[in-house]
């Protein structure tokens, strides 16, 4: 087996901190439970991956990926679309987009739709 990618950050917001009411059907345990799902997916796959869980508030999500990133050496963001989809994160996703931007010059970025999907979203950035 050959050995894991790494240096990949896979940022989203804490799905304690989503809006439920726009996701029928959705709800905070459901949505653990995909993301545990695709994590372990993403191993599966050969991706060693930084999973960071953000609050909806910029100050805070800052201070939580600065300390992901002080922590670990990243080469590609794989950013959720809870942060990048909603009008009203439109601020927390510029803000870590440009955090990541200058803490890790060259960082690449990928993007998903679903938690299923972020194993198609690294192999595009990796490959």
């Amino acid at each position: 087996m050959s050995s894991p990618v790494t240096g990949i950050l896979s940022l989203g917001l804490h799905p304690s901190d989503l809006d439920y009411s726009r996701h029928p059907g959705l709800d905070e345990g459901t949505l653990l439970t995909r993301i545990a799902g695709a994590e372990a997916a993403l191993r599966e796959a050969g991706f060693d991956v930084v999973s960071c869980l953000v609050p909806a508030d910029p100050d805070e999500a800052e201070k939580r990926v600065r300390a992901v990133v002080t922590a670990n050496p990243l080469r590609v963001a794989m950013i959720g679309g809870a942060v990048r989809m909603a009008a009203e994160h439109t601020l927390l996703f510029e803000r870590v987009v440009n955090l990541l931007a200058q803490l890790v010059p060259g960082i690449v970025f990928c993007f998903n739709t679903s938690p299923e999907t972020t194993v198609d979203a690294l192999r595009r950035a990796t490959s």
